[in-house]
């Protein structure tokens, strides 16, 4: 059985992206591979073998996944704190030594979510969970530049009422 097979299966028990795995489908999946092993090369040389264990081992998977990682309750929602890695356009830069993320790290996220540079990121949020959320804003120099445009109009309408 190859890996495409493994994920497909994992796929089918619930997961839609690798990075959704958690240790416990890490174990799994290596218990799977040993299982569907034993049945091909093993003393269990039937395909039904091979199944029935794959199918047992990814049905507990399920139900014990879904026992355990349900997620915090509302009481553990409102005492977990989200960490601030950038607030008002500045990063925070004990948050990030903490985390062990620098700036090149950070930098590559706000490029996969669009932005051009830290700059434009007026926020970036870590999450419990482990997922950073960016929000946009105007950079300081986007912010003066938008004022200096809003001069340049009014000079322009200045100068156009003077030439009639």
């Amino acid at each position: 059985m190859t890996d495409n097979a493994y994920l497909v299966g994992l796929r089918l028990a619930g997961k839609r992206e690798l990075a959704q795995l958690n240790p416990f489908d890490l174990v799994v999946l290596l218990t799977l591979s040993n299982t569907v092993q034993n049945a091909i090369i093993g003393n269990d040389s039937s395909l039904s073998g091979g199944i029935i264990g794959a199918a047992a081992l990814l049905g507990i998977n399920a139900a014990l996944v879904r026992f355990y990682y349900r997620g915090a309750t509302m009481d553990q929602r409102m005492i977990e704190d989200d960490i601030y890695l950038i607030q008002a356009h500045r990063p925070q830069e004990e948050a990030l030594h903490k985390l062990g993320i620098n700036i090149g790290e950070l930098t590559a996220r706000a490029h996969e979510r669009g932005f051009d540079d830290l700059s434009e990121v007026e926020t970036a949020v870590l999450y419990p969970n482990g997922t950073i959320y960016m929000k946009g804003g105007q950079s300081q120099d986007s912010a003066r530049l938008n004022e200096l445009l809003h001069e340049v109009r009014a000079l322009r309408q200045e100068v156009a009422a003077l030439r009639r």
